[in-house]
This record gives structure tokens, C-alpha cells and sequence, in this order.
């Protein structure tokens, strides 16, 4: 699918560039050289300048619909990665949660030594 998607920009590409090169802004350009074929005297100058900006506006709308879709694509399908660094980021997995903290260290009681208590001198 993302193959497809590339080779309809590489053709939309292809047909725009044409229309930009067809038309002149000061009304030349290749669409006056049509006119022996009909184009131009069959619609006018006029009606043909409109033709060709329609076909730019849609040909660049529809070249940016394609680049977001094949964006949309490999972002949801994991897609071609493009360099080392986004490969070592996808490979590279987070901690899911917080570490368990670590037991308190069990308290260490020595037995206690018998309490002696000092007897009382005798008089």
C-alpha cells in the first residue's frame, strides 16, 4: 500500500509539474502554442487559464492528501524506519511501572544480656 501511495505522488508530481509549465502569468506559455490543436480556441484564453489553475489547486491538494497518507500509514503499521537513532529508540523499552521499592532492612536484635544488679555492700 505505501509502495502505491508513492508511485500516485510520483504521478501527481509528474502531471502538476506539467500544468505549472503549461501556464504563463502573463498569458503565454504553452497553453498559447495549443491553440493549432483547439484548446485554446475552442474554450477562449481565458477559460483555459481557469482550467489550469483548477488542475494546479487540485493536483497540489491532492499531492498533500498523499504525503499525510502515506504519514498515516507507517505510523500505524510501524512503517519504513529512516535512521539508526529512531531504530535504537523503537528498540529501546521503558520501564512499564514504577519500581517496587526496596523491603526495610529486617531490624537485627541481639539477645540481651541477663541484668545484673550490683549487690548492696553489707554493713
Amino acid at each position: 500500500m505505501y509502495t502505491a501511495l508513492i508511485i500516485l505522488i510520483l504521478l501527481v508530481c509528474f502531471l502538476l509539474a506539467l500544468v505549472v509549465l503549461a501556464q504563463n502569468p502573463k498569458g503565454g506559455g504553452l497553453s498559447s502554442q495549443f491553440s493549432a490543436g483547439g484548446a485554446a480556441s475552442m474554450m477562449g484564453v481565458k477559460r483555459t487559464g481557469d482550467l489550469l489553475e483548477k488542475l494546479t489547486w487540485g493536483f497540489a491538494i491532492g499531492l498533500m492528501v498523499l504525503s499525510l497518507g502515506t504519514h498515516v500509514l507507517t505510523s500505524t503499521t510501524g512503517g519504513p524506519v529512516r535512521s539508526v537513532n529512531q531504530q535504537k529508540a523503537l528498540e529501546t523499552r521503558l520501564p512499564t511501572s514504577a519500581p517496587a521499592p526496596l523491603p526495610a532492612p529486617a531490624p537485627t536484635t541481639t539477645p540481651a544480656a541477663p541484668a545484673t544488679v550490683p549487690a548492696a555492700p553489707a554493713k
